[in-house]
């Protein structure tokens, strides 16, 4: 499959207003299969959420292992042919508590073996500082044309 060349129609500075470009030509008809939007200059922003100690890494441990834990536990109580409801049930239970136990194990011993680095938690997340909307070269000046229809809220976003 080949690449159609593109072209920029407009470039707006938050992903809303792009998307609301986008979505507006979609209510006009336009063929939006051929239209993208592109960040540009990406930064990584890691915006640190509290403080890691143990009992907070025993924590993260044991919700990261109690999951696992019920699904191997139910798949293995389905097995049962007896009573496959009650034997899944139970099985899961004892799943969730032996992989809650694991999970508090491994991330106490994780956040030991770490010895005082990175004892925070973050959520990191990817920012464009502007997005541009694309389309395919045979069909931007409809594009461009149906744009121009749509009203800016913000008076950041300009059309090329």
């Amino acid at each position: 499959m080949t690449e159609q060349p593109r072209r920029p129609i407009a470039s707006y500075r938050t992903y809303e207003e792009a998307e609301r470009a986008v979505d507006h030509l979609s209510d006009q008809g336009f063929p939006v299969e051929r239209v993208a939007i592109i960040g540009h200059d990406v930064r990584l922003v890691e915006q640190v959420v509290g403080r890691m100690d143990y009992r907070r890494a025993a924590l993260h441990g044991a919700a990261s292992g109690a999951l696992p834990g019920v699904l191997i536990g139910w798949l293995f109580g389905l097995v049962n042919w007896l009573d496959p409801l009650v034997s899944a049930l139970l099985l899961a239970l004892y799943g969730l508590i032996f992989g809650a136990v694991v999970g508090a194990l491994f991330g106490v011993l994780l956040h030991a073996l770490q010895g005082g680095r990175r004892d925070f938690t973050s959520l990191s997340s990817l920012q464009p500082s502007r997005y541009e909307v694309v389309a395919d070269e045979a069909v931007a000046d409809e594009a461009l044309r149906l744009l121009g229809t749509l009203r800016t809220t913000g008076g950041d976003s300009t059309r090329t």
